[in-house]
């Protein structure tokens, strides 16, 4: 059994009841057929569309918050493809507005008092971007991203003292390297006239344990460049803080040798039970245990850690080591200072000694270089940002460890290279005729 439904097509009694229901329906729509109020036909024609006239209205508010409507064009189902929709632009309502638009990068801000159609273009501010023309507000870009001239957010440049791209970094480096080379040498020429009175005078071992500890000062630089890691940013305050207190701490072994030796020269002097190789082991010993000490209770308590601080610059993001505990890396610089000021004060009680193999006065002038670098570098190293107080910390490692070298070491260099006569018992025990 078949029925007939619009369109031709036939259906089987078998079809859903829905279906069924809808043809129904529409069968009775097709009858459909009157006159709205605007005179105009309504009926649903083969298509099942409703064939009536729609009209076009183009809506605008006052400045009495009326609005007011305008007929600007109408669309017609049943006309032809092509001529259905009808717009006159000529009835179109033009937009008032007193203000040119706003280009992406600004937002719009109403003046107060004024229509709304008169406003300003007011520029995002710093880390925010609209990209789009007369944009109401901004939007501010993630904390590790900055505005381009795009108006789009991207990732914020990461800055540290990389070797790849950074002419500091390559200066540094070649100066460290040409340092260490340096004390090399001299530790060199000690060990080859390790026995000649120059080399003798003041304890050898001493002068040994402090060319190797200046040459670890050097490499400790090192530490300080590239980008930090967590082994890296451990190591390189403790590891530097070690090694310059046993050089200072050597220094200080070699200042108290002068004045108890020329204290054990007087006829029944009791200094002459106290000199010997022991003493001044224990002195370099006991004040190098102190510093790894406090660098042990730093990194078992709050080590330092690498970090990107983006706070310190809107346009960057700095990698850097965090210090963690900062009152023991104050306290760390503080006990090295303590021994650089006790080393400089009992070398300049010690500089007028009669003794033809006193150092005390290079001693002088080598704590002298030390003490004001360092007391240079802390006003230095608070006024700086970013990657700038890493260098500043390694200019003064590099001056205070040059400083040392060249006070105390040079001059004994001088006379053993270029004045070999003046290496010699008889030579030191005469008045010299060279200062060092």
């Amino acid at each position: 059994m078949f029925t007939w439904v619009p369109g031709g097509k036939a259906a089987t009694s078998r079809q859903p009841e829905h279906i069924s229901r809808m043809t129904a329906q529409f069968h009775y729509l097709r009858r459909v057929h009157f006159r709205d109020p605007l005179g105009e036909d309504v009926h649903f024609n083969e298509k099942r569309e409703l064939s009536s006239l729609y009209y076009i209205l183009n809506y605008a508010s006052l400045i009495e918050r009326k609005m007011i409507y305008r007929v600007v064009g109408h669309f017609n189902a049943s006309a032809q493809k092509g001529n259905q929709l009808l717009i006159n632009n000529d009835m179109i309502i033009p937009v008032s507005i007193c203000s040119k638009p706003c280009l992406p990068g600004y937002k719009r801000i109403l003046k107060p008092g004024i229509h709304k159609c008169c406003f300003e273009c007011l520029p995002c501010s710093e880390g925010e971007i609209s990209n789009e023309t007369d944009s109401v507000s901004c939007r501010k870009c993630p904390e590790d991203q900055w505005p381009n001239d795009m108006n789009e957010c991207v990732p914020k440049p990461i800055e540290f003292l990389s070797y790849k791209n950074d002419i500091a970094v390559l200066t540094v480096s070649i100066l460290t390297f040409l340092c260490f080379l340096k004390t090399s040498t001299i530790l060199g020429i000690f060990i080859l006239f390790r026995d000649t009175p120059v080399v003798r005078a003041n304890n050898q071992t001493l002068s040994f344990i402090l060319l190797v500890s200046i040459m670890l000062s050097f490499l400790c630089v090192f530490l300080f460049l590239g980008r930090p890691t967590h082994v890296t940013c451990m190591l390189r305050q403790t590891s530097f803080g070690i090694i310059f207190s046993v050089a200072i701490s050597s220094i200080l072994a070699k200042t108290i040798m002068v004045y108890m030796a020329f204290k054990a020269t007087k006829p029944g002097s009791s200094w002459r039970k106290f000199i010997g190789v022991k003493i001044t082991n224990c002195i370099v010993f006991f004040c190098s245990f102190l510093q790894v000490l406090l660098s042990i209770i730093w990194l078992s308590t709050s080590p330092p850690f690498p970090e990107k601080n983006s706070h310190i610059y809107k346009d960057k993001i700095i990698f850097q080591c965090n210090e963690g505990f900062m009152l023991a890396f104050s306290i760390l610089l503080g006990y090295m200072g303590l021994l650089a000021a006790i080393s400089f004060i009992v070398a300049f009680l010690a500089r007028n000694l009669p003794d033809r193999f006193n150092e005390a006065k290079n001693i002088t002038f080598s704590m002298l270089v030390v003490c004001s670098v360092w007391v240079a570098f802390i006003p230095s190293y608070m006024s700086v940002t970013g990657k700038n107080t890493v260098l500043v910390e390694i200019f003064a490692i590099i001056s205070s460890s040059v400083g040392i070298l060249g006070c105390i070491f040079f001059p004994k260099c001088f006379i053993i290279l270029v004045r070999p006569e003046l290496n010699t018992k008889s030579g030191l025990s005469r008045q010299m005729k060279i200062k060092l």
